[in-house]
């Protein structure tokens, strides 16, 4: 087994390991260990929430989960002589929940899809599932099953959803300008359009008194994608796969967490993986003065690995960026028309008995496949879903019988 850089004890909170982690980006976040180009070394990580939700039949813990805290990122780890303007090279080798463990906290044989709460983030359907939803996952081997979602049973493609490098002071700061010129655009909105540094819930490593204070005060929310890397939440980066991260600082500190066991494309419902804490083992490697060398300056490259599951037939969903409520045509519009896809995806699969909430819940864990199918047709763009047929134990392929409608049972639900 490659050496643990990072350890994290799962029965305890990300704030009181050995080293703690951290849950903002910021250059004086100071590393909690180092490795020299070359290495191969294991990073363990907790569940994104630190443990918030709870293996159980209600989602009241999605509805009311704490977001100041999340994510909770393990490292960060210094790459000896990364200097700005290098590329960090990480190699993904292997990848997992808790091993051998079987408890209470996600990825100790278990894990989770939330449907966040209009109030409390949303998520991509927001304006059409307002409220909280939960379905808890088992874990067999690389498979995983749902009492909340019966009829099902996938194999996932278990990667991190969120790896980055920190920012530089400028980098941060410019950051913080754009994303507060988004909220001014309309600072009352539900969901909000950003979210703006606090100091609430801040979490810095060792850092404590004034030093954690800039940390809150400046350090940058760990929800999005940004030019470090970040939270991109692609289900491919997994086994096998290469990371080109920029660095910004020096010794690169590489940080992230936010474990998932399998996704669709797009984690549809913000929480949308399956969520779990576990570990992830490195190789890493630089390329000095990489970023100019291949033109990388406003985000990374990587190189998709090679382990996921064959699903070889689908049943695909498309969309057109049309507002089907008002029929108003959009022009171009891309995140809509995927939008529609899935929507119709999950007007598909309640034919066959399932919620709106557990056909949504389902296109956001398992390895459904999002594609940008056209965007010069105008005015419609066209997305597409692919969802694989084999993953029920039933037939859903369209058939002149109609389909195999039964008692799919119910998500865990919010009171």
């Amino acid at each position: 087994m490659p050496e643990v850089v990072f350890s994290v004890d799962q029965a305890r909170s990300m704030r009181d390991q050995s080293h703690p982690g951290h849950n903002r980006w910021h250059p004086g976040i100071p590393a909690a260990a180092s490795v020299r180009p070359g290495s191969e070394f294991r990073v363990e990580c907790r569940e994104w929430t630190d443990g918030q939700i709870g293996n159980n039949d209600s989602a009241n813990d999605v509805r009311d989960v704490d977001l100041s805290p999340c994510h909770m990122l393990s490292g960060p780890i210094a790459v000896e002589g990364a200097e700005p303007g290098d590329l960090l090279v990480v190699d993904i080798l292997d990848i997992g929940p808790v091993p051998q463990e079987s408890g209470p906290k996600p990825g100790q044989g278990w894990g989770y899809t939330g449907i966040f709460a209009k109030q409390n983030g949303g998520g991509f359907l927001t304006d059409y599932y307002p409220d909280a939803y939960k379905a808890i996952w088992d874990f067999h081997g690389q498979q995983a099953t749902s009492r909340h979602i019966p009829g099902v049973r996938f194999t996932g493609i278990t990667h991190p959803g969120l790896f980055g490098t920190a920012p530089s002071p400028e980098l941060l700061a410019r950051w913080n300008r754009r994303e507060q010129a988004l909220i001014d655009t309309d600072p009352g909105r539900v969901p909000p359009l950003a979210l703006p540094p606090l100091g609430e819930g801040v979490l810095a490593g060792t850092l404590s008194g004034d030093e954690l204070a800039v940390v809150g005060r400046e350090g940058a929310r760990t929800v999005p994608p940004r030019e470090n890397g970040g939270n991109h939440d692609i289900k491919n980066f997994t086994r096998g796969a290469r990371v080109f991260y920029p660095v910004f600082v020096d010794g690169g500190l590489l940080s992230g967490g936010d474990l998932h066991f399998s996704q669709g494309d797009g984690e549809i419902t913000f929480c949308g993986a399956i969520e779990m804490g576990g570990y992830i083992d490195f190789h890493v490697d630089l390329i000095k003065g990489g970023m100019e060398k291949y033109g990388v300056t406003t985000n990374p490259i990587f190189m998709p690995g090679n382990v996921e599951p064959r699903y070889t037939e689908f049943v695909s969903f498309i969309g057109i960026s049309v507002d089907h409520g008002t029929d108003t045509n959009h022009y171009n519009d891309a995140t809509l028309a995927y939008r529609n896809a899935c929507l119709n995806a999950i007007e598909y699969l309640k034919t066959f008995g399932y919620s709106g909430e557990q056909a949504y819940l389902l296109l956001g864990a398992a390895p459904i496949e999002g594609r940008v199918s056209g965007v010069v047709d105008i005015p419609n763009a066209c997305c597409s879903l692919y969802l694989p047929t084999a993953i029920f134990d039933f037939d859903i392929r369209p058939t002149s019988e109609g389909p195999r409608r039964a008692d799919r049972g119910q998500c865990a639900v919010s009171s």
